[in-house]
Order: C-alpha cells, then structure tokens, then sequence
C-alpha cells in the first residue's frame, strides 16, 4: 500500500444562504434536547448504581 504524505487544508469561505444555515442551526439545537434527556438518564442511572453501592453495609467499613 502506497503511504500519502499529510498536508495542510486552509478553510477560507464557506458559501450557504444566510436562512439554510439558521435552519441548520435550529434543527441541530432541536436534535440536542433529546440527546440531553439521554445523557441525564443516563447520567443519574450511574448516580443511582455508585450510591446503592456505597450504602451497603460493611463494603467500605475500615477496622478502628
């Protein structure tokens, strides 16, 4: 297999309407909600498992 050298890319303009990119940006925040209802059930479930873990009796006891 043949190896490519790396280069450089320079982003100058992008050209799109001004109301295509306030549509794009208003459909990317409206697909952003659920995936924050996701990552904060997700989230508390963790939440919920390291607490049920914590509290049992004697797991982290330490001798006097």
């Amino acid at each position: 297999m043949e190896e490519y050298g790396v280069k450089e890319v320079n982003i100058v303009d992008i050209k799109m309407p001004f109301w295509s990119m306030v549509i794009f940006m208003v459909k990317a925040t409206i697909a952003a909600i659920p995936a924050m209802i996701i990552l904060t059930g997700l989230w508390f479930l963790v939440l919920a498992v390291l607490v049920s873990i914590g509290s049992m009796d004697g797991i982290f006891d330490v001798p006097n």
